[in-house]
């Protein structure tokens, strides 16, 4: 855990499977930040909307939002491509994306005094949640590169589903989400592009800690 002198926020976006929750992990337990993968919330979300179908509503979603923990974005069954398609579907929704917002905004800006700043991963982090952010990257990688990775992941957690199934799956979020009308998924100007297609995790953390480092001790 490395101490810093001010309280910073760190936002990045990325498509689908590109390595940007393992980098946002990496990089808030080394500056003791709070993390928060805004794209669970959704799944979350997507998930409920699928095991509660005839309750499931803008009231119902306003409730269960305040019960929120952390420990609920562990659940295994928020990485099936069935939870993926509803969570991109729902977040064409601008009523409930107010809901997640002012929920990401409370994380982002008033995190628990034991941490040093904040660190959100998501579509629209930094350009809609956390606009005014210390640090932003947009982290990429080609889709079959991405695809090959969901892969694994749900293999790991032995979902019968082949490689396939998931390319196509994960070229239906990138069409999703870099076309809804309600905050897309894009590369701002100020925000720095880290392409993992052809990095180690090790090396991809690496390089974003020392964009950050640089930084702080300036």
């Amino acid at each position: 855990m490395k101490k810093i002198k001010k309280i910073i926020k760190i936002a990045i976006d990325s498509p689908a499977a590109a390595g940007a929750g393992t980098q946002a992990r990496l990089i808030s337990k080394h500056y003791n930040l709070f993390y928060l993968d805004t794209g669970k919330i959704y799944r979350l979300i997507g998930m409920l909307k699928l095991k509660n179908p005839k309750k499931f509503s803008y009231s119902f979603i306003k409730k269960k939002i305040k019960k929120i923990k952390i420990k609920d974005f562990k659940n295994k069954e928020l990485l099936s491509n069935e939870v993926g398609i509803s969570a991109s579907i729902i977040a064409k929704n601008e009523k409930i994306r107010k809901l997640v917002h002012n929920f990401q905004i409370q994380c982002a800006y008033y995190p628990s005094k034991k941490y040093n700043g904040s660190c959100l991963d998501g579509r629209d982090i930094t350009y809609k949640i956390i606009p005014d952010a210390d640090f932003k990257f947009f982290i990429t990688a080609n889709v079959k590169t991405r695809s090959i990775r969901r892969y694994k992941e749900l293999k790991k957690l032995k979902k019968k589903i082949s490689y396939n199934e998931v390319l196509k799956s994960i070229k239906k979020r990138d069409k999703n989400d870099y076309n809804r009308k309600i905050s897309p998924l894009k590369k701002t100007k100020d925000s720095i592009l880290i392409n993992t297609t052809n990095l180690t995790k090790r090396a991809c953390f690496l390089k974003i800690k020392s964009i950050i480092d640089k930084k702080i001790k300036a």
